[in-house]
């Protein structure tokens, strides 16, 4: 109620924020209606105790509306000297009384004329309910006609919802944040295998159509899915009874959609298979927001609550509003204030019979004191500490007060409160925004409060035979998306003892391994089988993946590792041998080049051409030392100068033979009179040969080069676990035809050489020569199979051996007679030696 303060003087018209009561549990426990006033009550006819029945669970949420109106009256700044009031009805939860009361909320006293407001002396402001989305979607209905502010507890909405309920506020958080959190949950512990059980009602439906396909979207089956009438066991057979408990049986971890008719159809089924089987119910139960589990202390009651422990709770959010405990705990029954509730509550929280004057006490009951600590009752009869719903509705009181705050400001409504009409507050409730007590921010969002966290609980029973809850994670949407879900699962105590194995395999496909599912069975029921080579996957994975192409399975085919580079280097052995054999075919090449150089005047030095033999030393010390091209991590330079240099110089050593060759063969046919190859004799004929020949294959590199030329390149295919590091040709045809070019060059030297081997001359070079193209030919013939089936640096080896071996077989063919005279017969190498020997 709003009441307009001045000098303590409580006069003129009161507005009321008017609010049907928590609906109750059972149907045959009653609110009766009343009327209250924070700073000043209006009492009506005391009831009698006999006529209330009060659920503990309900009164909490009374009293949290208390509460809630008490601290916005308290407060200075928020409404200043005004009084907020409020009035609680019962809804019976049946849906004739719900239309009833609110009907009779929007009419006149006495008169059930809704928006007849003429004489009406508190106008309504809002509604705070109902408390299920049944009751909520039917009020609705109702205020939203009137555009009557309602917060109550949300209901699921169609297309176009938002403009057939224009006034309703969702007060609790949307339940899809709940089930993101089973399936979190569920996923955590690698559970695929669970039960389900939901009762037969719009809740349960909805609860089951919506977990399911999110169940079945990450592979979670269920062992079965159970759905309880409305006192079912007067309908249910011992035999189909049975088999109820043998088929809960499968299960390891039960879902529970934890309403009190679940609940209570639950305690039922485990009552009967405690008392058949001589043996408790232990599940890994996990809980519904919904669960409410209402008993009073005895030890029948206990017996059912045991069951419970090691369950799994999903509870709504509350902040800690530890004035709320303080305002609970001073609650005296013997003077409750108009507070027609606290007297029969108090009775059954604590098994006691008030005393009134002229009742006498039944033999055996005790009398209530009023010095009972609500402390010491278990955290299931009664919470001191504020719950989901009761922060719920606190929360909804406060957002009410800041819209009316933010509607005019202190001063302004505090002059105009009498003129303020429901509709007014609709906007504001839109974008009202406040921390509350708990220091926790608050606003709409769609028209729903955003408190979309809950609480995830693990019950425990305890030694001293109490069930208490202990928080071991949180759903918080809110939350960084890695936030959204946390869990402390060291903190979980189980009903089993360990972690239970909710699976429907005997075992967890291992890293390395998938699922099979075998046909006909569940997508739970799988075998497992060996990933692929190139694949890995891991624990329990539905398929396995291929590694990317530059990595490879490790031996426990559970994570890619980076492949090694492979090429020819240096450090490696086979790197180092061909290095150290091209040095020394180098150092002897240049050795043999200074000898030469240093007898260039002996006759056998003279002979042949001196020129041609520098030019033929010279360019095999290239070819020696262009194998270090190949050798080290290929490179972009590398690579273009690779083939072009090894073609270029081994036709410029070809072809210093050809004319090395030709020039014998033509001294001798100059040697017979008349002959015109005399002509031909000198330097022009050789030096056209050593340019013209190089001359082509330079040609050929060039295009090669211009068209397609070599570069690094990368095969992740060829070997396992190594990438190889190579040189592409670019154009295998220009390679090729380097190569052929090279072979032409060879046979031609080969041919001429051999026609020419027997040729009678001191220092003829022809047999060396035709047996030195001998050995280049074999070479270079087994060169092109050996390089075409090798991978990686074995072929790179093979090319570097072949220049070398055929670069070895010219200079040790063609060099090493002449050697053999110059340093150890020097006396042969004379020109008396050489005229004796011609005219044998």
């Amino acid at each position: 109620m709003f009441r307009r303060e001045s000098e303590r003087d409580y006069s003129g018209e009161d507005i009321t924020l008017k609010s049907p009561a928590p609906p109750i549990l059972e149907k045959e426990e009653l609110w009766i209606p009343v009327e209250m006033k924070v700073a000043k009550i209006s009492q009506p006819e005391e009831p009698r105790n006999d006529q209330l029945g009060v659920m503990p669970k309900n009164y909490q949420q009374f009293m949290a509306l208390v509460f809630a109106v008490r601290e916005v009256n308290r407060d200075l700044v928020l409404l200043p000297n005004i009084t907020l009031g409020f009035q609680i009805y019962s809804n019976y939860q049946t849906g004739m009384t719900i239309s009833i009361i609110n009907l009779s909320l929007l009419s006149r006293q006495g008169r059930m004329v809704p928006g007849y407001k003429c004489g009406m002396k508190d106008p309504l402001l809002s509604v705070i309910g109902g408390l299920n989305p049944k009751s909520s979607r039917q009020m609705a209905s109702i205020f939203s006609i009137f555009k009557v502010p309602q917060l109550g507890v949300g209901f699921e909405l169609t297309q176009g919802g938002r403009r057939v309920y224009p006034s309703f506020f969702r007060i609790n958080p949307k339940e899809f944040s709940e089930y993101v959190g089973f399936v979190q949950l569920l996923l955590y512990f690698q559970w695929n295998w669970v039960g389900l059980v939901a009762p037969e009602n719009d809740n349960g439906e909805r609860f089951i159509s919506s977990l399911v396909p999110m169940l079945k979207e990450k592979e979670i089956c269920l062992a079965f899915t159970e759905i309880l009438k409305s006192n079912f066991l007067r309908h249910t057979t011992m035999l189909k009874l049975l088999h109820m408990i043998d088929t809960w049986a499968k299960a390891e971890v039960i879902v529970l959609f934890g309403d009190p008719q679940s609940i209570t159809n639950v305690k039922a089924v485990m009552s009967i298979h405690e008392h058949l089987r001589k043996t408790s119910f232990w599940k890994v139960w996990v809980l519904t927001s919904h669960w409410k589990l209402s008993v009073l202390g005895n030890q029948d009651n206990l017996k059912v609550v045991k069951p419970f422990h090691g369950s799994l709770h999903f509870r709504l959010h509350t902040g800690e509003v530890s004035e709320f405990s303080r305002f609970l705990l001073s609650l005296d029954p013997l003077k409750p204030l108009g507070d027609v509730f606290l007297p029969p509550c108090w009775e059954r929280l604590f098994g006691c019979t008030m005393d009134q004057p002229g009742r006498i006490l039944p033999k055996g009951e005790k009398p209530c004191t009023g010095k009972e600590n609500l402390q010491t009752l278990p955290s299931y009869i009664f919470e001191t500490s504020m719950d989901g719903e009761s922060y719920n509705i606190y929360n909804a009181i406060f957002a009410v007060a800041h819209a009316l705050h933010a509607m005019y400001g202190s001063r302004m409504l505090e002059k105009r409160v009498s003129n303020v009409q429901p509709w007014q507050i609709i906007s504001y409730l839109r974008h009202v925004q406040f921390n509350t007590g708990a220091g926790e921010e608050v606003s709409f969002s769609e028209k729903a409060l955003l408190s979309a966290r809950y609480d995830l609980l693990n019950w425990l029973f305890l030694p001293n035979e109490s069930l208490v809850p202990v928080k071991v994670g949180q759903i918080d949407p809110r939350a960084s998306p890695d936030q959204h879900f946390t869990l402390n699962s060291n903190a979980i105590i189980w009903a089993t003892k360990k972690v239970p194995f909710a699976r429907c395999g005997l075992k967890r496909c291992q890293a390395g391994e998938r699922r099979k599912v075998p046909e006909g069975e569940e997508v739970c029921c799988y075998q497992c089988d060996p990933c692929p080579e190139g694949t890995i996957s891991q624990t329990d994975a539905t398929h396995c993946d291929p590694c990317p192409e530059d990595q490879y399975p490790n031996k426990e085919k559970d994570h890619c590792i980076a492949k090694r580079l492979h090429f020819l280097y240096y450090q490696d052995p086979l790197g180092s041998s061909l290095a150290s054999l091209a040095l020394s075919l180098s150092g002897i090449t240049s050795a043999v080049l200074v000898i030469f150089l240093k007898h260039h005047d002996t006759p056998i030095v003279k002979a042949n051409n001196r020129d041609l033999t520098y030019i033929l030393l010279v360019s095999l010390l290239l070819c020696f030392l262009c194998s270090f091209l190949f050798i080290g991590q290929p490179r972009k330079l590398n690579c273009l100068f690779q083939q072009t240099a090894f073609a270029i110089l081994f036709a410029l050593a070809v072809s210093s033979i050809l004319a090395k060759t030709v020039m014998v063969v033509l001294a001798f046919i100059a040697t017979k009179p008349g002959n015109r190859a005399t002509k031909l004799l000198g330097k022009p004929l050789t030096n056209s040969i050593i340019i013209a020949c190089p001359l082509v294959q330079a040609v050929l590199c060039s295009i090669w080069l211009i068209t397609s030329p070599p570069f690094p390149n990368m095969d992740f295919h060829s070997l396992v676990g190594e990438a190889i590091l190579q040189c592409n040709e670019g154009s295998a045809l220009m390679f090729y035809a380097v190569l052929a070019y090279l072979t032409v060059l060879a046979l031609v030297s080969f041919m001429i050489a051999f026609l020419a081997r027997k040729l009678p001359d001191s220092f003829n070079e022809a047999k060396f020569i035709t047996f030195s193209m001998l050995v280049f030919c074999s070479v270079w013939i087994s060169f092109l199979p050996t390089y075409q089936s090798t991978k990686g640096k074995s072929m790179v080896a093979v090319e570097i051996f072949s220049i070398l071996a055929s670069g070895a077989g010219l200079l040790a063919c063609i060099f090493s007679p002449k050697c053999y005279i110059i340093l150890l017969r020097p006396h042969l190498n004379c020109r008396e030696n050489m005229i004796r020997n011609k005219h044998l």
